[in-house]
Parts: C-alpha cells; sequence; structure tokens
C-alpha cells in the first residue's frame, strides 16, 4: 500500500467530521452567513501568505530538480489563486487589519516546525492535507451544492476544479516517492505530521464557523 493511502486511511474519520460541520454544509446550499465566510477568507489570506513561504522553503530543500518545480509552481499558484478569490469576496475589506486566530497560529506554527525542526519528508507530508482536504471537499461541494445563486459559486469552482486536482495528484505523488526512498520510522513520523495537519483542516473550518477569537 501506498503511503497517502495509509495516511488518508488513518485520518479518514477527520474527514467525515469535516464533511458534517455546519460551515460546509452551509457552503453547499448556499446559506452559510456572509459574515462567517468573510471571517474564513480573512483568516485563509493570513494562513496561505505563510503556507506559500513554507511550500517555497520545502522547494529550496529538495534535491530533485522536478520536485522542487512543482513545489516553487505550488507556491506561486497558491498566491495567485487566492488573491483572485479574495478579491473577488473581500473588496471591501483588504486594508482591515486581520489578526490570526489561534486556530492559523498553531496551524502555520505545525508548518514552519515540520520545515525547520523535521525532516524534508515530514514536511512534505505536513502541507499534503492542505491540497488533498481542500480537494476532496471541493469535490464533495460539486457533487452536492446548490447552483442555483449560490454566493459562493467561485470558491466552489476553484478548488472542485480539474487544474487544482492536477496539482493534488502530484503533490501525493512526491510525498508518496519521498516514502518510499526513507525508513519505516520516517514514515510513521510522515503519516504523524500528516494527521495532525489533517486534523487543523477540521478545525480551521469549525474556527470559522465560531468566529473564533484570542481570549481577553
Amino acid at each position: 500500500m501506498k503511503w497517502s493511502e495509509e495516511a488518508w486511511r488513518a485520518s479518514a474519520p477527520v474527514y467525515e467530521a469535516i464533511l458534517h460541520l455546519p460551515f460546509i454544509k452551509e457552503l453547499i446550499s448556499g446559506d452559510l452567513p456572509q459574515e462567517k465566510f468573510q471571517f474564513y477568507l480573512q483568516q485563509d489570506a493570513l494562513y496561505l501568505a505563510e503556507y506559500g513561504k513554507i511550500l517555497a522553503g520545502i522547494a529550496g530543500k529538495l534535491d530533485q530538480k522536478d520536485w522542487r518545480e512543482a513545489f516553487l509552481k505550488f507556491a506561486s499558484d497558491t498566491v495567485s489563486v487566492e488573491q483572485a478569490l479574495h478579491q473577488l469576496y473581500l473588496k471591501e475589506d483588504k486594508h482591515k487589519e486581520t489578526e490570526a486566530t489561534p486556530t492559523c497560529t498553531l496551524y502555520t506554527g505545525h508548518l514552519y516546525q515540520q520545515l525547520a525542526g523535521a525532516s524534508i519528508e515530514e514536511a512534505l507530508a505536513a502541507v499534503l492535507p492542505c491540497f488533498w482536504v481542500y480537494q476532496k471537499v471541493g469535490d464533495h461541494i460539486l457533487a452536492h451544492q446548490n447552483q442555483i445563486n449560490n454566493p459562493y459559486q467561485a470558491w466552489i469552482n476553484t478548488y472542485g476544479g480539474e487544474d487544482f486536482a492536477l496539482a493534488v495528484n502530484k503533490a501525493i505523488a512526491i510525498c508518496d516517492a519521498a516514502a518510499v526512498d526513507t525508513t519505516p520510522a520516517r514514515r510513521k513520523q510522515m503519516t504523524r505530521a500528516f494527521g495532525l495537519a489533517f486534523k487543523m483542516e477540521w478545525m480551521f473550518w469549525n474556527s470559522a464557523w465560531d468566529l473564533e477569537q484570542w481570549p481577553v
């Protein structure tokens, strides 16, 4: 069994929990309050600003030229796609000062920790859920969405599209190839890094639903 199959199987209950989040259900119906979606995108912008740096940092540690080029493209695509969505949805808030929530801070901190203090294999595994979970959730939303006047159609189309799926498949293939060339112990560490990031995907959407704030 490929490492990616093992890792996904271990996190499958978390994925099912994500699909049952009120945030996701109301994205599908189009009934999600605008306040919650705006909150989500504001935090997403903060997260992705760091995520793009982390992807570029991983690229700098990769010896294989094609892997390095792929991660540099992931980094640039992350910026361009998200900028387009945020210009569409955050026109009124683009100059607003926004602080990262505890969940956003935790998630980016986990990724930076893997990049700075763990193996390159663990860093690769840690960034994979952001690709893979979004693609799977995007496909789920596309299959079940209310297409009539859904105000979140542009977001749905981006994360459920074929171009994004190709990028996800490339990222998975790189992680699987890295796992083949490492030790069983390192593969286990990869799965742990992947699983923690996977849980933080659940936390990120849930924090937007709760409009999470730091305690006073």
